[in-house]
């Protein structure tokens, strides 16, 4: 019997160190532009199709993926525990490099992508938030290079920017500054290294 459990022991201890380290994770140095796009090309692939299509700057898309997942593929929002210790449900329903939530996306794929796009996908979360911050441009007038505006509008949805939802949440105007603060760094960076 003690043969059994040795044998469980090893599989569960092979499952569990299966997960950190895969095609999802984030980049080695999340501070340094030029070592992100050198690490993972496609990135940068990535970041000039949005720049050429909506005219998304680089650096601004860097920076808001940054905030919203850590460039972490496949990143969730926590659960949420009742009680503290049942779980009922994720915070929203947010996935991926961009963090889009279900009906956004679900928008996004019928007007542009289609079916099989996914969040987890760096071409298609990246092109969902240059399509998104187009969209900002049209309804709300905030230009497609004002990082800080842009993210208050994507955090807290084109309405609710309008409403001026953010005005009364100081953490997300602090955090909507060192997303902007962010893009001006990965900026300079971009060009001392020759990437943009």
């Amino acid at each position: 019997m003690s043969s059994f459990f040795r044998a469980m022991a090893l599989v569960l201890l092979m499952g569990s160190c299966g997960g950190g380290s895969g095609e999802f994770s984030a980049p080695r140095e999340l501070d340094n532009a030029c070592s992100i796009v050198s690490e993972r090309p496609e990135y940068l692939r990535a970041f000039q199709q949005v720049e050429r299509r909506y005219g998304v700057p680089v650096p601004s898309l860097m920076a808001i993926i940054y905030q919203e997942s850590k460039f972490i593929g496949d990143n969730r929002p926590p659960h949420q525990y009742a009680l503290g210790v049942i779980p009922v449900g994720r915070q929203s329903s947010a996935v991926g490099y961009s963090q889009a939530l279900d009906g956004t996306w679900k928008e996004y794929q019928e007007e542009v992508a289609g079916s099989r796009a996914r969040r987890e996908d760096i071409f298609a979360a990246t092109d969902f938030m240059g399509w998104y911050m187009a969209q900002t441009v049209e309804e709300t007038g905030v230009p497609i290079h004002d990082t800080r505006n842009q993210y208050l509008a994507y955090h807290d949805g084109r309405t609710g920017y309008q409403r001026g939802t953010w005005r009364s949440k100081s953490w997300l105007v602090r955090i909507a500054g060192e997303v902007e603060a962010r893009a001006v760094l990965y900026d300079t960076q971009l060009r001392g290294c020759g990437k943009i």
